[in-house]
């Protein structure tokens, strides 16, 4: 009884100690891959190269990284922030598209369809 006992308060203790190790891991694993998700948004907006299909690149990538949990919601954010912070004061290339690609960036990590933003003739691979 009292090595039952034992190893069910070993095994509540390494429960304690790892879960917050896990749960980072977990985040991290996340956030890879939701990196991944907004790379893969980022080629496939070049590789199509369609006229008026920015804004559902924007939310595709974001939606697709927030779908894989906290850890794909938080690198979006700060992957879209970076980029639109970029574009929108140091190119040159206006504010006001930039804050455009911001509200689809946050549609689609919210969790909204991105197919909103889809532009009529976009190809189905897309």
């Amino acid at each position: 009884m009292t090595s039952t006992l034992s190893l069910l308060c070993l095994c509540l203790a390494m429960a304690l100690f790892t879960s917050p190790v896990l749960c980072q891991f977990s985040f991290m694993k996340q956030a890879w891959q939701g990196g991944g998700d907004m790379w893969k948004a980022y080629q496939d907006m070049r590789e199509a190269n369609y006229k008026g299909a920015d804004k559902y690149f924007h939310a595709r990538g974001n939606y697709d990284a927030a779908q894989r949990g906290p850890g794909g919601k938080w690198i979006a954010g700060v992957i879209s922030d970076a980029r639109e912070g970029w574009q929108g004061g140091v190119s040159g290339r206006g504010a006001e598209d930039s804050a455009a690609d911001q509200v689809a960036n946050k549609w689609g990590r919210e969790g909204g369809d991105p197919n909103k933003f889809r532009p009529k003739g976009l190809p189905d691979k897309y």
